[in-house]
């Protein structure tokens, strides 16, 4: 029979899944560093004569903050590493470059969905990740080579890191056990907030000790070394895992065998559109993505506008929310799968309670954070919690998906990462019209807006969001009399 609780649990946290998780981890890690090194780097890169691209450009990017939220007008080119290339690209030029990656993980999130649960979510994640680390190593030379060639390269890049990102979700839906997702996926999730952390604390020192180029060599061999990690020890079954313990295997096919997906089918589309849930999951990951884009795109910005501290300060200040966010994911993820393995909550209470805190609470700090400008620490603490309390969405209707059907996560949740990219292109957008018009007030109907929408995304998700596999996702058995 079981083992008790300490047992069991020492086992879990040395098994394979476990292990899959850390490399996950990795993997997304790397691929939020190399879309955020051109951020970093082009402040070196520009001309020193050139203005940064302004923070109200309506095609900011949601990759990453804008070229002035890092660096002002006055800074010299000469204060980094000389002998690099210097570009002069115009504030429009930037703002292109800064948007094409956006627009390269929208073109692939649905296809690479569907795709990966066609062939196989290791080779397309691997794949993407392969080609995502390439094409950062080949960004300098593109760079001496055109303009042009860099928008294309981002563009394609964009286009295999949502073909990575979405072939996750294939994975966990037969590697991980309905009790164990929440803290599976939080821990491989958290590898985006803490490359974020990474990349904007160590970026500009890189650029100043070794020159911008090397940003994008050192995060892209860093992704080659995780494709060589990739390759070797993730499978796509674990019934097929080489190394796999039999216990482990027993678990895990035990606990998945009412969810199973043994036969490939078309996708039921018209189902899907008329399924009130899955509108619900779309919702909430547009909600979420709205309030998060800004944080990410505009936080620099907001922190020198607001606290008028100098490009150092506001590289560490800016890191310090991601750090919450990485630390709230994997935490979040631990208390939901306690909740659920206790039987204390049920498992849509579970997803309810955690999309409820993910949307109200930075919601509410967001509100707060206008009337609190002249505190410095009041305003640091808020901007710290937003994305921090943000992030327990992880483990509510972000991997709901794999609850109400786990068929078909991998393309419903390249679906989803579609809605959230659309509301990070809108917010962006809208936030630099609103602080082009006059910054304090710009600012709080910014963060107004943003509480609103998630509100609405709340309420939307509390009414329509469920737990139970639908009609449309189940496995239909034939029998014969």
């Amino acid at each position: 029979m079981d083992q008790g609780p300490s047992t069991r649990r020492g086992a879990d946290l040395c098994s394979l899944r476990c292990g899959l998780a850390v490399v996950m981890h990795l993997s997304n890690l790397t691929m939020i560093t190399q879309r955020v090194s051109l951020s970093i780097a082009i402040i070196a890169m520009v001309n020193s004569t050139q203005q940064p691209a302004p923070a109200n450009a309506s095609n900011a990017s949601t990759d990453g903050p804008p070229a002035d939220a890092l660096g002002d007008s006055s800074r010299s080119s000469q204060g980094f590493h000389t002998g690099t290339s210097v570009y002069e690209w115009s504030p429009e030029t930037q703002g292109l470059i800064f948007s094409s990656i956006s627009y390269g993980i929208i073109l692939t999130l649905i296809p690479s969905g569907y795709l990966s649960g066609m062939f196989g979510a290791k080779q397309m994640l691997g794949a993407g990740l392969l080609l995502s680390s390439l094409l950062t190593l080949f960004t300098p030379l593109a760079a001496d080579l055109g303009v042009v060639l860099v928008i294309v390269i981002r563009t394609v890049q964009g286009m295999a890191q949502g073909m990575a990102w979405t072939g996750q979700f294939t994975i966990w839906a037969k590697w991980a056990p309905p009790l164990e997702r929440s803290k599976l996926t939080s821990i491989a999730g958290s590898g985006s907030a803490f490359g974020s952390f990474i990349i904007l604390c160590v970026g500009g020192l890189i650029s100043q000790a070794l020159g911008w180029p090397f940003i994008f060599y050192i995060f892209g061999s860093l992704g080659c070394v995780c494709c060589l990690l990739w390759f070797t020890v993730i499978y796509d079954d674990p019934t097929h895992h080489p190394c796999i313990s039999v216990r482990e295997k027993e678990h895990i096919v035990s606990s998945l065998a009412q969810q199973s997906t043994p036969h490939r089918r078309a996708v039921p589309i018209k189902a899907m559109v008329r399924c009130l849930p899955l509108w619900a999951i779309f919702t909430g990951f547009f909600s979420h993505f709205w309030l998060c884009t800004i944080i990410i795109t505009y936080l620099p910005t907001y922190i020198s506008s607001v606290l008028h501290v100098n490009i150092r300060e506001s590289g560490v200040l800016s890191s310090l929310p991601f750090v919450a966010a990485s630390t709230c994911t994997i935490l979040g993820g631990q208390l939901a799968d306690v909740l659920l393995s206790r039987n204390l909550l049920r498992l849509i209470t579970v997803r309810k309670l955690f999309s409820s805190l993910g949307l109200l609470l930075p919601s509410l700090c967001a509100v707060a954070l206008p009337f609190v400008a002249s505190s410095y620490v009041t305003t640091i603490v808020l901007l710290i919690l937003i994305p921090g309390t943000s992030n327990l969405c992880d483990s509510g209707f972000i991997i709901n998906t794999l609850d109400v059907a786990p068929r078909y996560a991998s393309f419903l949740m390249g679906l989803s990462r579609g809605f959230g990219l659309l509301a990070g292109i809108i917010s962006s957008t809208a936030t630099g019209f609103l602080i082009s018009q006059d910054s304090v007030s710009g600012w709080r109907n910014v963060f107004f807006l943003s509480a609103a929408v998630n509100m609405f995304g709340l309420v939307f998700y509390l009414m329509f969001g469920q737990a139970e596999i639908q009609e449309w996702a189940k496995e239909r058995t034939l029998t014969r009399l």
